[in-house]
């Protein structure tokens, strides 16, 4: 019976690895399916207003609507929205029922440990709220002992909280602005775009932003992980709605600003 060393039977192994390697075929990129299909699959809530909401009509639309129908058309692809609720729409992704979620889905280190984002297509702030008669209150510094109007779970709530504030529960950003209309409540610390949204609504609301978080939190478009190609289509779709137009003129039609900052 023959023995070989061990330096010989590890090169063996290495070369019967590279060869199964070589052989076998390379994983297909999803990219290649959505064109395949022509047909870009797209989860989104369609009840989270203004980014993706039915409007009187019944018709699907919102700033996240409306990205995704341009990323689509320079995948030259079709949309199709899937609806779903929020708490299944990323597992929907990772079930293969979507290609891609477009909802307001904040790029964050545990996410990213799974899924793919592109580049940021919108951000935002952390902003206190007054009413516009207000000067006493010019910093989150300035709530340490006032009432702010919270959704008690938020992250907002945290940030009040924190900075001093007695909490005043509500069910979200439209009660929260009325209390502070009211007067029942001295401020909220609440979403940028929401009060973007808000002022598009009623310009004529006396509210205003006292202050604002120098940083921003940064949304996706989210994707499943190892689709370069995906991502890299992505990104440049993104990036041509920037250069023609397309994008500002969107931001504008619900924001009135530019929300990519």
């Amino acid at each position: 019976m023959r023995f070989f060393s061990a330096s010989r039977v590890a090169a063996f192994v290495v070369a019967a690895l590279l060869g199964a390697a070589a052989s076998a075929p390379a994983k297909a990129d999803d990219l290649d399916a959505i064109r395949a299909a022509k047909t870009l699959r797209i989860g989104t809530e369609g009840t989270y207003a203004p980014f993706t909401f039915h409007d009187a009509s019944g018709q699907l639309v919102g700033f996240d609507v409306e990205i995704g129908r341009k990323v689509a058309e320079q995948l030259g692809v079709t949309p199709q929205f899937l609806e779903g609720k929020w708490d299944g729409l990323i597992a929907g992704l990772d079930g293969k029922r979507y290609d891609v979620v477009i909802n307001q889905v904040g790029i964050t280190k545990e996410r990213q440990a799974k899924f793919d984002f592109s580049e940021p297509y919108i951000r935002a702030r952390a902003v206190l709220i007054t009413r516009a008669d207000r000067s006493d209150i010019k910093s989150f510094a300035d709530l340490k002992g006032k009432k702010a109007a919270q959704s008690l779970s938020s992250n907002f709530a945290r940030l009040a909280e924190q900075s001093g504030a007695e909490l005043v529960g509500t069910d979200g950003f439209d009660q929260s602005v009325q209390l502070v209309l009211t007067g029942r409540a001295d401020a909220t610390v609440n979403d940028s775009l929401s009060f973007l949204d808000f002022h598009k609504q009623k310009p004529n609301a006396p509210v205003k932003i006292a202050a604002e978080q120098a940083d921003a939190d940064a949304s996706g478009i989210i994707m499943r992980k190892n689709n370069p190609a995906l991502k890299a289509a992505i990104d440049k779709a993104l990036e041509a709605i920037r250069a023609d137009g397309s994008y500002a003129a969107i931001a504008q039609k619900y924001f009135g600003a530019d929300v990519s900052k």
